[in-house]
């Protein structure tokens, strides 16, 4: 764990009310345990994808969509402000939403003078864009058409392009900013946190009739595992980046 940090340490007194302490860059993220959690997870990926390849998600996929749907037409159960608050749970994971939380991240991080985790978190959903493109084109299946769309949705639908991205933003988030303290506890209930929002935006895609059970199941399995594995892989590149002399120039906190 990297100790050379500005955060206040548990034994140090209690600072005055109007004193903020900003790290000059937060603790490491221990890579060894973040590979092991991708590990597991693409590991997962694999086994929904070989059912999904060879027809052995049929029934699982047919349960899930129908399982907020009532009637001869399958319409949504519930109140229409039900449906209209799974909509906004989809957006969270939608283009424009989550794009724009990421670049608020990026901006947060560099004024906490955290460069080495800015650039980590900013290739992560970059490079996260490329790999969640090439698995639609790997596997080209086609949106559910078991009940009525809720939504507009458009494109491949396995896996879950909203559960892979928002997985790989709001995880990447936390284990970002996650480096501010040196107390596992807090770390895992960021992260964990992160993870079940992840899951809230991928089920909602279900809900609204515009993937399979399946698609999204393996769409976070995947965006999780991508944000844990680019938190080791990109982490060397991370840190010389930070470290150059273009960063430090660019750097908004330092002006």
């Amino acid at each position: 764990m990297n100790t050379n940090s500005e955060l206040v340490d548990r034994d140090d007194p209690p600072l005055p009310a109007q004193t903020v302490r900003i790290p000059a860059r937060g603790y490491a993220i221990d890579r060894r345990k973040v590979l092991i959690v991708a590990a597991l997870l693409w590991a997962g990926f694999a086994v929904v994808a070989w059912m999904v390849l060879n027809g052995r998600t049929g029934a699982f996929d047919e349960w899930g969509l129908k399982l907020f749907r009532t009637g001869a037409d399958f319409h949504a159960a519930g109140s229409e402000k039900l449906v209209e608050a799974v909509r906004d749970m989809t957006a969270l994971g939608g283009v424009f939403l989550r794009n724009l939380f990421a670049l608020a991240a990026v901006v947060a991080l560099l004024f906490l003078r955290l460069r080495r985790e800015a650039v980590l978190y900013a290739l992560a959903v970059m490079a996260g864009w490329l790999v969640n493109s090439g698995l639609k084109l790997v596997v080209g299946r086609e949106r559910p058409q078991i009940v009525p769309h809720l939504t507009s949705a458009g494109g491949e639908s396995f896996p879950s392009g909203h559960s892979f991205s928002s997985a790989v933003v709001w995880i990447g988030m936390a284990l970002a900013f996650a480096t501010l303290s040196n107390r596992h506890s807090v770390r895992y209930t960021m992260v964990v946190a992160a993870m079940a929002l992840a899951g809230m935006v991928a089920w909602s895609r279900v809900m609204l009739g515009v993937h399979f059970p399946s698609d999204v199941v393996a769409g976070w399995l995947a965006g999780s595992g991508w944000a844990f594995l680019s938190a080791a892989l990109f982490y060397g590149a991370a840190k010389s980046a930070a470290d150059s002399e273009t960063a430090r120039k660019l750097d908004p906190s330092s002006r």
